[in-house]
C-alpha cells in the first residue's frame, strides 16, 4: 500500500463532496478518512493542511483526474454567480464541492439502483451487487462490469434484492455490452442526444440519465432534477431554469441541493 500526497489545487471537501449524492461506495472513518473502492482499488483519503493524503496504488495522475484536482472551482463559482445572479446565495453556502470523474457504467448501474431509494439502500444493494457478481480482491469486491450483469436474469439478481430495478439493470448491461448504447461517446455528443441515448434502456428517465451524464460522464452541463430540486427552484429560486445557468449547470446544481438541505422548511 502506497501512501500519496497530492496539493488539493484549491478548496476540496471530502464531506461535501462524498456525501452529496453522487457516489455510493465511499464511507467516513471515525478518525475522518474515508475508504472507497474505485477503478477496481480500495483506497483510503483525507485532507490535511492543503493537501489530499491517498493510501492505495494508483499513480498520482489518476486520482488527480479521479477527484477532478486541475480544474478551477473558484472560477466555475465566478462564473455561475455572473451568469445567473439569483444563486449567489447557494454558490457561497458551501465550498469544497468536486465533480468526480466516476467509471461511467458504474455510474449508470448505480443511479438505476437510486431509483425510489434512500442512500442506505443504495448503498447496500450496490454492496450486495458487487459481492455477489464482482472479483474478489482482499477484503473488498470490484464493481461487475456490463458484459458479466448481461449474461444474468433477474431471478439470478434476486439476492442483492433491487425489486423492479433488476431488470433494468440487466437491460442496461446488455445494451452497454452489445453497444447498443455506447457511453464513451455520450462525453462529446449533444446533450439532449446524450441524453437520449441513455433513455432507450428500459427503465432510464431524464433524471437517471442526467446523473449518469454528470456524475459518470461528467458533463457539468446536465442539470439532474427530481422531485426535489423541483420543489426547491419553485420556492427557493423561482424563475431560475437550468437552461439559464450555462455550461456549468451541473456544478450549480450541486449548490442548489446543498441550500435547499440547509433550508427545508422553505422547500414546499
Amino acid at each position: 500500500m502506497e501512501k500519496i500526497a497530492i496539493d488539493a489545487g484549491g478548496a476540496f471537501d471530502l464531506r461535501n463532496t462524498f456525501d452529496c449524492g453522487q457516489c455510493f461506495r465511499w464511507n467516513e472513518s471515525p478518525d475522518a478518512s474515508w475508504t472507497g473502492v474505485v477503478m477496481g482499488e480500495r483506497l483510503t483519503v483525507r485532507e490535511t493542511d492543503g493537501e489530499i493524503l491517498l493510501e492505495g496504488e494508483r499513480i498520482p495522475e489518476l486520482w488527480r483526474e479521479y477527484f477532478d484536482l486541475d480544474t478551477d472551482y473558484d472560477s466555475i463559482r465566478s462564473e455561475i454567480r455572473e451568469h445567473c445572479p439569483g444563486l449567489v446565495c447557494a454558490v457561497d453556502s458551501i465550498d469544497g464541492i468536486r465533480i468526480l470523474s466516476q467509471e461511467p457504467w458504474e455510474a449508470l448501474c448505480s443511479f438505476i439502483i437510486s431509483q425510489n431509494n434512500n442512500i442506505p439502500r443504495i448503498k447496500g444493494i450496490i454492496e450486495r451487487l458487487c459481492e455477489n457478481f464482482g472479483d474478489s480482491t482482499g477484503d473488498w469486491y470490484t464493481f461487475p462490469d456490463a458484459e458479466r450483469l448481461a449474461a444474468l436474469s433477474p431471478e439470478e439478481l434476486a439476492p442483492i434484492r433491487a425489486g423492479f430495478r433488476a431488470r433494468y439493470i440487466i437491460d442496461a448491461a446488455q445494451k452497454v455490452a452489445s453497444g447498443k448504447v455506447e457511453l464513451e461517446k455520450l462525453r462529446t455528443l449533444p446533450l439532449d442526444e446524450s441524453r437520449r441515448s441513455l433513455m432507450t434502456i428500459t427503465g432510464v428517465g431524464v433524471k437517471v440519465a442526467d446523473c449518469t451524464l454528470l456524475y459518470g460522464l461528467h458533463r457539468m452541463d446536465a442539470f439532474p432534477v427530481d422531485v426535489w430540486m423541483k420543489k426547491a427552484l419553485a420556492s427557493l429560486f423561482s424563475g431560475v431554469s437550468p437552461e439559464d445557468i450555462g455550461r456549468y449547470a451541473g456544478v450549480a446544481q450541486q449548490y442548489i441541493f446543498h441550500y435547499s438541505r440547509l433550508h427545508p422548511e422553505s422547500v414546499g
